[in-house]
């Protein structure tokens, strides 16, 4: 008798545990990320963001992408930028390139709320590939493999989800370790 009150219990408490885990949003970059905050005011803490705040900042995206949304943003990290081609940060950070930079960045943007869950359920329901079209009007094609969501870029640059369902205020963010380029 003893032993089965045990094992209830602690079944309880592994199942409240997993669902307070499941509550909590992921840290990134080393920060805690805050579903209260929209994604300007959580990416500016991630120290593995830094390119892709200066980039937004550049473009003149912060004022958008602390709106109201909703925006999923597909957020390349600092290695991601780092593995373009030698001087595009540098060239794409310059004024008179704001236009490109604002084209790039906005192919990682899209007008909805889509958790990893959802995409991937669109994946399935579209055959094992998902076209996801991006306010910046790229077209990336989503796929999913083992729990994991990978995005086709228009050049068939793969960028994978590394860190999904960070929720904001004003939408989400999935981590992607590459930057997701249009056709130019």
């Amino acid at each position: 008798m003893i032993k089965s009150v045990l094992r209830g219990f602690a079944l309880a408490t592994a199942m409240s545990a997993v669902a307070f885990a499941a509550a909590k949003n992921p840290t990134v970059g080393g920060a805690a990320m805050f579903d209260s905050k929209n994604i300007i005011e959580n990416a500016v803490n991630s120290k593995d963001h830094t390119t892709l705040v200066a980039a937004v900042k550049a473009a003149g995206l912060v004022a958008t992408l602390e709106g109201k949304g909703p925006f999923t943003v597909f957020a390349p990290t600092n290695e991601a930028f780092a593995a373009l081609p030698k001087g595009t940060v540098d060239t794409l950070l310059k004024p008179e390139n704001k236009a490109t930079l604002t084209k790039v960045l906005t192919c990682h943007v899209v007008a909805a709320d889509a958790m990893a869950k959802t995409v991937a359920k669109m994946i399935k329901d579209d055959g094992g590939e998902h076209d996801i079209k991006t306010v910046g009007g790229c077209v990336l094609k989503a796929k999913e493999s083992k729990g994991k969501i990978t995005l086709t870029d228009e050049n068939g640059g793969v960028s994978h989800v590394t860190i999904a369902d960070v929720k904001q205020s004003n939408g989400v963010i999935h981590v992607v370790d590459k930057v997701l380029l249009p056709k130019m």
